[in-house]
């Protein structure tokens, strides 16, 4: 039996060569063939292995889903294994869409009193940082290579992956501190801009990659949802720099 699985999360022939050496150990995996472009590897096996045993022997950073499988002779069809389900949109975004929600929501409370569109923002903006950086510092080592897959920048300077989560925890603070709100601005617009680039070409060339806007604790897809999310933040840092100027 031959499958072809997509893995999400490599990045270079390391990273090849580590999931090959990991799906060959495993009982019954007669040969296996990694294909980095493409992200994918060719499975062969001499009995059924369930997505979750391939699963299990990769390292955390590396995502495996089935494909499709290859073998005239098996009479149960791939869509009919409970292991190789997909999920919808709606039900892999739903811990992005929650937290967005309770961002919105904190924010909305912490201004209802006394309401103004630029507070409500500027506290929308500080919570964003510090949650979405704090997903990112759990996982501070494995955040850089699953960012660096669609980041311009984090692909060509490897250490600037690195280093954003803490970029968007220093952001955070300054909104949520009021200090330095231009400078604040200015910066949001270049990272979630060259960022945005980098997701609207993956968006655009179809492409079936792990988003790392809640680093890789929360295992969610790259989908216009994180385009919307990047965007919002746009939006909002070029009204408050109008308002500023």
């Amino acid at each position: 039996m031959k499958y072809i699985y997509k893995i999400e999360g490599m990045t270079c022939g390391g990273c090849k060569a580590s999931v090959e050496k990991y799906l060959k150990e495993i009982e019954h995996v007669t040969s296996v063939s990694i294909h980095l472009e493409k992200g994918e590897a060719e499975v062969t096996m001499d009995k059924n292995i369930t997505t979750d045993v391939l699963q299990k022997v990769l390292p955390e950073k590396y995502t495996l889903s089935i494909k499709s499988e290859e073998n005239v002779f098996v009479s149960s069809s791939i869509s009919s294994m409970p292991n190789v389900e997909e999920e919808s949109k709606l039900q892999q975004l739903k811990p992005l869409l929650l937290i967005l929600f309770y961002i919105a929501s904190a924010s909305i409370l912490l201004n209802y009193k006394v309401w103004t569109w630029k507070e409500f923002m500027l506290d929308f903006m500080g919570l964003f940082y510090i949650v979405f950086s704090f997903f990112k510092m759990l996982d501070l080592k494995g955040f850089p290579a699953s960012f660096s897959m669609y980041d311009p920048i984090a692909k060509r300077v490897p250490f600037y992956g690195k280093l954003y989560p803490f970029i968007e925890t220093g952001l955070g603070l300054m909104f949520l501190m009021r200090f330095e709100i231009g400078i604040a601005l200015m910066v949001t617009l270049f990272v979630l801009g060259i960022t945005t680039i980098g997701v609207t070409k993956t968006l655009l060339d179809k492409k079936s990659i792990r988003c790392a806007c809640l680093g890789t604790a929360l295992k969610l897809p790259m989908t216009e949802a994180t385009f919307i999310e990047n965007t919002i933040m746009i939006v909002m840092a070029v009204l408050m720099l109008l308002n500023i100027f």
